[in-house]
């Protein structure tokens, strides 16, 4: 297939984020799809975010269209809704003049519906349309879209994009359920969660000692290390952390807790810890770390930690953080229900902390960090939970399922030239259908 694929925030190994994208890219072109991925530079490494041209490049086989459109974090709203119109207005463009089999279009934010749209049409390709988060009922209940009007365009918005489609790709269950109530069809849904890259951090113990030097070295090594890693951001709420490092030093715990991330929040959290007075004590606010240095990062930490404020709308979320764990065999403590929460619960990969009580969640921090044989039992569940549900390979191919599915419903029998499918056994998808 010829994939044109489209995402806002596309990182790469080097940038410091998700990279779901281009870890699902790279699996498609090593089979033998080719991909033209199209993106901002909003979230790559800082050479690229000075750039004020559109840049073409490849990366492992991706051909990437690298558009100027600055988002950060720290924007208010309104500058961030400013930068998702210049993007969708930019893509547009450039989606248009791209050749498609299929277009696979990834929020959020959801304006990247207004691209995949115009590319369904101008191209002729089927869209698959991928639902990170479930807008716009999350930045309404964050207090974050309040005029009448604008719910009302988001959410025709959000109608246009899942029956524009041909498949949805939800990244949760929950996902799949809230897309399923705007009425698609549960047989055009796909579960396709974040993922576990298990070659990556395999070797994240044996790395533990030379991340430790480099990002770690202010912690003591005898002592249980609690580690966030991620996004600062108004919806993560890590602030709370600070309060349960307070409570955890009141008590007299050895915890210590580092947090390596940036984001809307940094401030207030370092504020928060400086008044509990933990702030460079058992606390520490550290710059976050690039996708390929996380093995190690994640191999020096006791108990690793996936944080949201508690709105039931965010219990359907697929945190990064959550998977890379998982991948890298460490216990988890998160302070939010759902299926994040289920998994645990079931495997006895880690525990969920009670967000409306941090001195309750120091205490189960405290007791799971000193617990050896709770601790080799949750490293083990995550290990295999990582291997048995969530390998990258494995989802790779779902979604590859998902994209191939979308382009023989569009184009039928008749499809012919180079633009016919094949599938992995390299058989013409019109003799399998026959």
């Amino acid at each position: 297939m010829r994939i044109l694929y489209l995402h806002q925030y596309f990182v790469p190994p080097d940038g410091s984020g998700g990279t779901r994208s281009y870890e699902l890219a790279r699996r498609l072109v090593a089979r033998g799809h080719e991909v033209t991925l199209v993106t901002s530079n909003a979230m790559m490494p800082r050479p690229w975010r000075e750039r004020t041209e559109i840049v073409r490049t490849s990366l492992d086989g991706i051909e990437l269209v690298v558009l100027p459109v600055r988002y950060d974090n720290h924007m208010d709203y309104r500058t961030r809704m400013a930068a998702f119109a210049r993007f969708a207005v930019a893509a547009t463009t450039v989606a248009l003049e791209q050749r498609a089999d299929v277009v696979f279009a990834t929020s959020t934010p959801l304006t990247i519906a207004l691209p995949g749209l115009a590319a369904r049409v101008g191209l002729r390709a089927p869209m698959v349309f991928e639902v990170r988060d479930l807008w716009p009922e999350l930045p309404i209940a964050m207090g974050a879209l309040r005029n009448p009007l604008l719910r009302a365009a988001a959410s025709g918005l959000e109608w246009a994009a899942y029956h524009g489609a041909s498949r949805i790709v939800a990244l949760s269950p929950a996902i799949a359920d809230g897309v399923a109530r705007r009425g698609i069809a549960r047989e055009r849904i796909a579960v396709v969660p974040n993922a576990c890259d298990l070659a990556m951090f395999a070797g994240a113990q044996a790395q533990a000692p030379a991340a430790r030097e480099r990002h770690l070295h202010a912690f003591d090594p005898a002592r249980p290390l609690v580690l966030y890693a991620g996004t600062f951001g108004a919806i993560n709420g890590v602030p709370w952390l600070a309060d349960v490092a307070a409570a955890a030093a009141q008590h007299g715990s050895d915890l210590q807790f580092a947090l390596l991330g940036d984001g809307a929040d940094r401030a207030a959290l370092c504020e928060r810890a400086a008044a509990h007075g933990v702030l460079e004590r058992s606390l520490r606010v550290l710059p976050p770390v690039p996708k390929r240095e996380m093995p190690g990062v994640l191999g020096c930490a006791t108990v690793a930690t996936s944080l949201f404020l508690p709105l039931p709308e965010m219990e359907a979320n697929s945190a990064n953080k959550f998977f890379d764990a998982l991948a890298a065999g460490r216990p988890l403590a998160i302070n939010y229900g759902g299926w994040h929460a289920d998994l645990l619960r079931d495997s006895g990969a880690g525990i969920a902390m009670p967000h409306k009580h941090p001195a309750a969640a120091a205490r189960m921090l405290h007791a799971l960090a000193h617990d050896p044989s709770q601790l080799a039992r949750a490293r083990a569940a995550s290990a295999q939970l990582a291997r048995a549900q969530f390998d990258r390979d494995t989802l790779a191919n779902t979604l590859e399922s998902v994209l191939l599915d979308a382009v023989r419903e569009a184009h039928g029998p008749r499809r012919r030239g180079r633009a016919a499918v094949r599938d992995r056994r390299g058989t013409d998808p019109r003799s399998a259908s026959a």
